[in-house]
């Protein structure tokens, strides 16, 4: 009895032993335990947004252009031309002396070597000239919205001026105030007239603005002749009625040059 005790208790001990020595069964995963990840995968950055490209701007042509003002008190319209006399830009239209920058060398202005419709313009030389508006005087018609400022208006009336077309020239020939600055004869400047959706006004022959006529809106035709040495007549027809005005003391103008320089 006591041999089969001892048996039994050394099984037991066996049995325990054995028991610790056998590792822990691990369950079986289930079918979406083993379809999905044991790690989950970091979300990968989100890239920085590409700035979209932008066509390079061209390099800043900035070309600093002097004068010193012609001895005539006035209004003053200033041009840049190509060296065929092209006008490329017009850089000041009936503009006061304040509108310029004061420097050691006279007027001071800027231009951006772009033309009209602000294209950079071709390399090449170019010129800036202008002229000098004195008191010019302006009797018309009072059409509607004329612009009267300090020039003189007077009722001239409305003209039979289709009878006058036919007789009318695209531009008239005028003599100027000799610049003493300048080592010239007394200079002739040829003028025409010019029209757009604000009005018409007086123009050089290459298209210079110097003198605003009227702002009589929707003009359909504007036409000049020459009155005597000094005065022209224009006329404008905004399609109901036309009217004439009269430019006097076209003799108090001046022409200046800024001279020529080379836009790379």
């Amino acid at each position: 009895m006591f041999k089969l005790q001892i048996v039994t208790f050394v099984a037991l001990v066996v049995q325990i032993a054995f028991a610790q020595e056998s590792p822990t069964p691990i369950p079986s995963p289930t079918v979406e335990e083993s379809l999905s990840p044991s790690i989950s995968p970091e979300e990968p950055p989100t890239p920085a947004p590409v700035p979209a490209q932008t066509p390079s701007a061209s390099p800043a042509r900035s070309f600093r252009i002097s004068f010193v003002p012609p001895p005539l008190e006035g209004t003053i319209s200033l041009g840049i031309y190509d060296k065929s006399g092209k006008l490329v830009r017009v850089l000041h239209q009936e503009a006061q002396l304040n509108e310029f920058a004061i420097g050691a060398d006279g007027l001071v202005t800027q231009w951006n070597g772009r033309n009209g419709e602000e294209q950079d313009s071709p390399a090449g030389r170019y010129q800036a000239r202008g002229y000098v508006m004195g008191p010019l005087k302006v009797e018309g018609y009072h059409a509607r919205g004329y612009v009267m400022g300090s020039l003189k208006v007077e009722d001239l009336g409305e003209s039979s001026a289709p009878s006058m077309e036919s007789k009318a020239n695209a531009k008239v020939k005028v003599k100027l105030v000799r610049n003493p600055l300048r080592k010239e004869k007394r200079p002739f400047v040829e003028l025409g007239i010019g029209f757009d959706s604000d009005g018409s006004y007086l123009k050089t022959s290459d298209d210079l603005p110097l003198l605003t006529i009227s702002e009589t809106p929707n003009l359909s035709r504007v036409w000049i002749t020459k009155k005597n040495e000094d005065a022209v007549d224009v006329w404008q027809d905004d399609g109901n009625k036309v009217y004439q005005f009269r430019i006097s003391n076209l003799d108090q103008m001046m022409a200046f040059d800024c001279g020529e320089f080379e836009l790379k």
